[in-house]
């Protein structure tokens, strides 16, 4: 590993800090900056362990004197500054001793065959990076957002995801119309049977690939969407809850979906 170059800040208006801040003000910074902070040494651990290569490390005084002096030194810059000051640029409710910048920058379109989650308009960042996980965690390497959902990248799906992002491929800003490339069946949930005929989940046979579509929090996926899926299913609720969360929707889907192929 080679030695990085060690900068020490004393200056709340470090422009660094300065960025920083207004990074983990604005969810869609990334979009504008071409660059990610990624807050806490889980993230960063993730990051390397994905070959990510970080732009620059910053860090507590306290941590460069620490083991995590280690995970630092990945990153070509290292920027050391008192505790006070790494407190001021946190986003968490338990500020965190280190950081990475890392580069960013828009998927190149998306993989028509790739098992997919498709995300129609769901808001909350912790629902987004927690199905981000499941979607991961099942073997279903692409995560598709459409207008309306909550920016992929932003730190509080970040932290939600729990390093998932760096092994998927995200692509989001797309419209219900961009979805025509995808060459799979589309697989639709519900608690509700509406106009469709809903297989209880442990019954039905999913195909593999496919796209499950995840939708909006309280409309769930719409009904433009939902007309297009070959598969409809219900995941049965015999406690007689009216709905789940999505993102647990989406994680008992998604096992299920990886579950059904074994063997």
């Amino acid at each position: 590993m080679s030695v990085p170059a060690v900068k020490a800040i004393t200056s709340r208006d470090n422009p660094l800090l300065l960025r920083l801040r207004k990074q983990g003000r604005d969810p869609m910074a990334y979009r504008k900056s071409g660059e990610l902070w990624l807050e806490g040494d889980h993230l960063c651990r993730a990051f390397l362990q994905r070959g990510g290569v970080p732009l620059h490390a910053v860090v507590s005084e306290e941590a460069w004197a620490s083991p995590l002096r280690d995970l630092a030194s990945a990153a070509p810059v290292v920027s050391v500054l008192p505790g006070s000051l790494m407190d001021g640029i946190s986003t968490l409710e338990s500020p965190a001793p280190i950081g990475f910048i890392v580069g960013w920058r828009p998927a190149s379109g998306l993989q028509p065959q790739a098992a997919t989650v498709v995300l129609d308009r769901l808001q909350d960042a912790g629902n987004v990076g927690t199905v981000l996980r499941s979607a991961a965690a099942f073997g279903f390497r692409q995560v598709i957002a459409l207008h309306g959902t909550a920016a992929l990248w932003s730190p509080k799906v970040l932290r939600a995801g729990m390093g998932a992002h760096f092994g998927l491929h995200l692509v989001e800003g797309l419209s219900a119309d961009d979805l025509n490339a995808l060459d799979m069946p589309w697989v639709a949930t519900s608690s509700h049977q509406g106009p469709f005929l809903h297989t209880l989940l442990a019954e039905a046979k999913l195909p593999m690939p496919c796209a499950w579509l995840m939708g909006h929090e309280g409309q769930g996926v719409s009904a433009a969407l939902a007309e297009r899926a070959t598969v409809h299913v219900r995941i049965a609720q015999p406690g007689g809850e009216e709905s789940l969360n999505v993102a647990s929707a989406a994680a008992i889907c998604l096992h299920a979906s990886a579950t059904c192929h074994l063997g």
